[in-house]
């Protein structure tokens, strides 16, 4: 990384009246994670999203029920994701195809801060997961399930694939790959 090139890191802690979530992230590591989460999939997903994404993740998350837990994970560590891009320039547009067993899956992402969710998954908590993730990260994210029957193959080959794709659209880029360059907001 060039002395010009900040460290894409960020630091993001979310708390509610039902959640307390901290999360860790540098996205330019090598898949280590340390995640504290009392439910073991969720933790098993956050894990395998971070190692396949290659970002270092602390995260610890406690929640009064599985469904808040999840909602808030995701929320913030979409968050933690758009944080640490930054304003650089990436690679923004990535695919990622994965085999797990019987399940095939194929996640597309677009970091273009148009947040649009179309999501393939037997699994409506995950799914949840997936769509509060992408908004918060605003991104375009399309899940296909190409095929597949164990509903834990299949979400845990979409946790991999998004992985995968989000690993290959972070990746610098040295222009704005956009035509219409960069959007610059300004306020009133």
């Amino acid at each position: 990384m060039s002395a010009k090139m900040r460290a894409r890191k960020a630091e993001v802690s979310r708390q509610t009246r039902e959640t307390t979530v901290r999360v860790k992230l540098g996205i330019d590591g090598s898949g280590t994670y340390r995640v504290d989460i009392p439910d073991e999939f969720l933790r098993h997903m956050v894990e395998t999203l971070a190692k396949y994404s290659g970002s270092d993740l602390e995260m610890q998350a406690r929640g009064d029920i599985a469904h808040h837990l999840v909602e808030d994970v995701a929320i913030t560590l979409g968050k933690a994701y758009r944080e640490a891009l930054g304003d650089s320039p990436v690679k923004r547009i990535a695919s990622a195809t994965v085999p797990m067993d019987e399940a095939l899956v194929q996640v597309t992402v677009d970091l273009i801060d148009r947040p649009y969710v179309h999501i393939e998954l037997p699994d409506q908590m995950y799914e949840h997961f997936l769509r509060s993730f992408a908004m918060e990260l605003r991104a375009t994210v399309h899940t296909v399930v190409l095929r597949g029957k164990d509903g834990h193959h299949i979400v845990e080959a979409t946790f991999k694939a998004l992985g995968l794709a989000l690993k290959d659209a972070m990746s610098s880029s040295p222009k704005v790959m956009s035509t219409k360059s960069s959007v610059k907001w300004r306020t009133a």
